[in-house]
């Protein structure tokens, strides 16, 4: 007659508890990577909120000022943004860089991932991709 032991032995613990250990450190590297995406593409989508908003006030008196006297990139966001300026969604050092003019403008926004800026262009040279740090920056379509 043979007697059957209940129960798991140490050596089948320890290989469970390593495969959650290796299953919690690769979801909370995927995790933190989709955070900084989704806070990348919530930066360009406010970037493309203020350049809307700057070309209504172009529309509306042919300069960027528009009828105010705060600045273009102020003024633009109260007449058309309902006096909400974006903030970064990370804020600290990923902070918006608008530069606006009557004439001109330029947004930009440092991103976290690395990769999708658009700064190395030349478009708005005071945003310009010499180190490791990658802007995305939209400017005048007028």
């Amino acid at each position: 007659m043979t007697k059957h032991k209940n129960g798991f032995s140490l050596l089948e613990l320890l290989v469970v508890i390593s495969i959650i250990g290796i299953l919690v450190a690769i979801s909370a590297v995927a995790f933190t990577t989709a955070q900084k995406r989704g806070r990348d593409a919530r930066r360009r989508g406010d970037l493309k909120a203020w350049q809307d908003a700057l070309e209504q006030t172009y529309s509306e008196y042919t300069d960027y000022q528009g009828a105010g006297t705060s600045g273009a990139c102020e003024d633009a966001v109260t007449d058309h943004m309902n006096g909400v300026t974006p903030s970064d969604p990370k804020g600290g050092s990923y902070a918006y860089a608008p530069v606006c003019t009557a004439d001109t403008y330029c947004l930009c926004a440092l991103l976290e991932q690395g990769s999708g800026g658009n700064s190395d262009t030349d478009d708005c040279t005071a945003f310009d991709d010499s180190g490791d740090e990658e802007y995305y920056c939209l400017e005048n379509l007028q």
